[in-house]
């Protein structure tokens, strides 16, 4: 007897975020999905870069089982993971005719009671895919696809790790959010060297987590609740900066759930002009925001009808592309444009690749407008002279928030301590941070400022209140910079 799943694929991811609606490559040329057929689910490969988009069905001799996954690779086929009694298959799928085609990988054990295997985001290049394995008191990282002999095993760390963000353009240094003596701090995994190091580390009281990076820009989307204790809070820094991270007020709607999913790329050195699309989830629906770190405030779209649910990808030119499935439009996007500049410009406009317009989605609640609040001082002014890095990789290694650290051969690392200073009478409270970047000759020492906005600022920081002075340099040996502290398995 052959059993159909009458329930969806979940919806909530590891971390409690919502799940995209499908998973779409890194060049955002191909997409996968489960679709559905009656009460039974099949998987689906999309192509997004063409003309128009147009869905290609790749069901096997049996509906699929509740918790398949599946992710698109970079040549058009489709990676399918298969969960069953403690173990994991692994295969590829592709059109051949009329039929399916399937090239089995391997399989993945996991029987230790508690362990949790799940696909990672889609690596640049598309050639290779990586899942991670979490269990009780490890996580492993699995290359599952683009190996030489099926799934093989790449690193392992203590904790339990979540999340996963590529920082590189070759898929070698990964970030994970790992959970270990009960707080959460991202970390870097060099899949090459099996080496692990500190990138976010905000507080030590913390749970910090990396949610998007732009490698162009080096924009960073971070979690963390170290700006107001014990409510996450959405923020933005910039890799390679000795720039704070900042947490804009904007970010924090009342009764609503905001996920970033994508970042424009394209906007080299200039992070703060990069869109970014974030699914927000309130008790009226779902929709679509868009906001950028210069412009200081979300603006609300409705969802495209049938909408993949967290789903899409930017263009260099600013686009939002958002792929949906209606029954009259089984394989669908929806273009938005995102405006730039004033603040005060009408809502961006939206056009689709396909001859129907989807039906509106209802409008946010009106309790979603940013409330207003007292401007904060300016941070103090950093140098803009350029720090030389290792040429391996130029962009992937100095994080935007205290407390960081990657290996020196892939490019420049930031370690931030507080220091308690006098505070200023009738000047905003503010903690004070030591930036530490190696170049050739050593490491630059150079001090920044951090300041949560003022009312949320907690009562046991003011012994760290000070005044703003100038920034200041000064080098030091490389082995007394952060990287003596890495973790090698």
């Amino acid at each position: 007897m052959t059993v159909c799943a009458i329930e969806p694929p979940s919806t909530a991811g590891a971390d409690g975020a919502p799940e995209a609606g499908c998973v779409i490559t890194a060049d955002g040329a191909y997409a996968a999905r489960l679709a559905p057929a009656g009460d039974c689910w099949f998987p689906e490969r999309w192509t997004l870069d063409g003309p128009e988009p147009y869905a290609v069905p790749l069901p096997g001799g049996q509906p699929e089982e509740p918790g398949t996954r599946v992710q698109p690779m970079g040549d058009g086929r489709v990676l399918i993971h298969r969960p069953a009694a403690g173990r994991h298959m692994f295969a590829l799928l592709y059109p051949t005719g009329p039929g399916t085609g399937e090239l089995p990988l391997g399989a993945v054990e996991c029987p230790e009671p508690g362990t949790r295997l799940a696909l990672l985001p889609p690596a640049p290049g598309g050639a290779r895919a990586y899942a991670l394995a979490t269990g009780p008191r490890s996580s492993v990282v699995w290359r599952v696809a683009g190996g030489a002999f099926g799934p093989e095993r790449l690193a392992e760390l203590p904790g339990r790790c979540s999340g996963g963000v590529w920082l590189d353009g070759a898929g070698r240094l990964l970030a994970l959010d790992r959970e270990l003596g009960g707080r959460t701090k991202t970390v870097v995994v060099d899949l090459e060297r099996g080496v692990v190091s500190p990138l976010l580390e905000i507080a030590d009281d913390s749970d910090d987590r990396l949610l998007l990076a732009d490698l162009d820009s080096g924009l960073l989307l971070i979690s963390s609740d170290a700006p107001s204790p014990g409510q996450k809070r959405l923020g933005w820094g910039v890799l390679g900066s000795t720039l704070p991270v900042r947490f804009p007020r904007c970010l924090l709607l009342p009764d609503c759930v905001v996920t970033p999913f994508a970042i424009q790329p394209g906007q080299v050195l200039m992070p703060e002009n990069c869109a970014v699309g974030l699914r927000i989830d309130g008790a009226r629906g779902t929709w679509v925001g868009t906001w950028r770190p210069a412009e200081r405030r979300v603006r609300h779209l409705p969802a495209p009808e049938g909408w993949l649910a967290g789903a899409g990808v930017w263009t260099r030119d600013g686009v939002l592309r958002l792929p949906y499935a209606t029954r009259t439009t089984p394989c669908g996007v929806s273009d938005l444009t995102a405006p730039r500049g004033d603040t005060r410009s009408p809502e961006p406009s939206g056009r689709e690749t396909t001859a129907r317009r989807p039906e509106p989605a209802p409008q946010p609640p009106a309790s979603t407008k940013r409330p207003a609040s007292r401007p904060t001082a300016p941070a103090a002014p950093v140098p803009t002279g350029p720090v030389t890095a290792a040429p391996t990789v130029p962009r992937t290694a100095a994080p935007a928030g205290p407390g960081t650290a990657v290996p020196a051969e892939h490019g420049a690392a930031v370690a931030m301590e507080p220091r308690a200073v006098p505070p200023v009478a009738g000047g905003p409270a503010r903690a004070e941070f030591r930036t530490a970047v190696p170049t050739g000759a050593g490491v630059l020492v150079a001090t920044e400022n951090w300041s949560p906005d003022p009312p949320e600022l907690p009562s046991a920081a003011a012994p760290l209140a000070r005044a703003v002075g100038p920034v200041t340099m000064r080098p030091v040996p490389l082995r007394e910079a952060p990287l003596g502290r890495l973790v090698t398995n």
